[in-house]
């Protein structure tokens, strides 16, 4: 008999070697090779089969409407998607264990499932690592009990595409990617071949069948999802949840979206009974800043085509030995960078000093906007001079320490006033160009400097 042929593949990348490498060749992943059965011959590819028989079409007579949305009832979540699941398209949800996933899937199963004007939908929830028993005592605490929300405890892959097939739901969900095997292949569930083998024939009964498919993916110690890259081109949207450990706050945010805008995020709070939507995140974010303490600085963020008031702590205190920098929902290279300008352009020692910077809520900033208020914070730390309670600011600095505009002033300026702030620094050229009037005092700066002068109030004594 045959001896079963075998190759080791890269887990990161899917790099193939007849022999075992400590270091992948291909994306330089070291200890990433791991042995794998090589495929039975004959048996289906991953991609083999989806829409077959179909002859070509001319791109001009397609009509463009929109394809009709799946609304999942769940507003924040809908948003992040660009309106609801697409028909027939294969989502991606990823996030750290235990951080919420399967919760947020099945409320939004049940919210599919639930009566739309007298007519239930069909929704089928595939669970590979929970007994069917153990799915139920989660949907009693989270009040998913609609009767056509289905759920199947099974891991083979054949299998779930025959109930699929038979049931014809609306939604098919997969929880999770990793645990579902085919037979037709000799590695064990999880694998490379396995989770390529998998995603391929979903995506397959997704787009022949028009049924919209969410998968569940595991994601590694470094943050990124398990399985093959692949996965990830593969999906129509690839969905990451986020949160620090011990903190009730949820971001939901877009990594790939080819039928929305991947700038959106959606907010929640995990709370006994499941997840709740946070419609005001800004009021969430800044109800326990303190006022008047030196260190903390309120900016103007814009995630998509939401606005978030969101505050940024600094603590400089004199280093004891070699000087540690530490920084939370920010970049810390981007962070290093501004502490130069402050030292530099504003005449404030900073690289002698020990700098942690934090952005409370457990929210990430990413866009340069935040640039300003991180200079304003760490530079009111140093000095122990606070910045004005109803004081906002926001703005991109640059080397030179010029304070840059960034886009959509008027959407940060509106949330500011609503929430009750009178006073905002904003980069000259912003100030300049506004479009309509805002009920708060508007400073104008050109430089860092001037930035400082117009935030920073007279010393705290301590």
């Amino acid at each position: 008999m045959a001896k079963p042929r075998s190759q080791f593949s890269c887990q990161s990348c899917g790099y193939a070697s007849p022999k075992w490498l400590g270091r992948c060749p291909e994306c330089g992943g070291w200890n990433t090779l791991v042995e794998e059965a090589v495929s039975i011959p004959g048996r289906s590819t991953a991609l083999a089969g989806a829409l077959t028989g179909e002859a070509p079409v001319s791109l001009a007579d397609v009509p463009t409407d929109d394809a009709p949305r799946v609304k999942t009832g769940i507003g924040e979540l809908d948003r992040v998607l660009g309106g609801g699941l697409v028909p027939g398209s294969l989502v991606l949800l990823g996030g750290d264990p235990g951080i919420g996933k399967s919760t947020l899937l099945l409320q939004a199963l049940q919210g599919i499932a639930a009566p739309q004007h007298g007519k239930p939908r069909t929704v089928l929830y595939v669970s590979g690592e929970e007994s069917v028993r153990q799915t139920a005592l989660r949907a009693q605490r989270l009040g998913a009990r609609a009767p056509s929300l289905l759920v199947l405890a099974e891991t083979r892959l054949e299998r779930i595409l025959d109930e699929a097939t038979r049931l014809a739901p609306v939604v098919l969900a997969v929880d999770s990617i990793q645990t579902v095997h085919s037979p037709g292949l000799e590695s064990v569930p999880g694998s490379l071949g396995q989770v390529r083998e998998a995603a391929g024939r979903l995506l397959s009964f997704a787009k022949e069948r028009g049924v919209a498919t969410v998968l569940v993916g595991h994601v590694t110690k470094e943050g990124g999802l398990a399985g093959p890259k692949t996965l990830e081109h593969v999906v129509d949207a690839v969905v990451h949840f986020e949160g620090e450990p011990g903190h009730p706050c949820r971001i939901l945010r877009a990594a790939k979206n080819r039928f929305g805008s991947t700038n959106e995020v959606g907010v929640f709070e995990m709370h006994a009974e499941g997840l709740r939507e946070v419609q005001n995140p800004s009021a969430l974010f800044l109800a326990e800043r303190p006022v008047g303490v030196p260190g903390s600085a309120v900016i103007a963020s814009v995630e998509g085509s939401r606005p978030l008031l969101v505050e940024v702590q600094a603590l400089v205190a004199a280093a004891a030995g070699m000087p540690r920098r530490a920084a939370l929902g920010v970049d810390p290279n981007r962070v290093s960078l501004l502490l130069a300008v402050i030292e530099r352009r504003a005449g404030i020692g900073m690289l002698g000093q020990d700098v942690f910077v934090n952005v409370a809520g457990g929210i990430r900033l990413s866009e340069p906007a935040a640039d300003l208020g991180i200079v304003a914070a760490a530079a009111s730390s140093a000095t122990r001079r606070p910045i004005e309670g109803r004081t906002i600011c926001f703005g991109e600095v640059g080397l030179a320490g010029e304070v840059r505009a960034v886009a959509q002033p008027e959407l940060r300026l509106a949330e500011a006033a609503k929430l009750g702030f009178r006073r905002c620094v904003l980069p000259e050229l912003n100030r300049a160009r506004l479009i309509g009037t805002f009920d708060l005092e508007l400073v104008g700066v050109r430089d860092v400097e001037a930035a400082l002068a117009a935030l920073l109030v007279a010393p705290v004594r301590r």
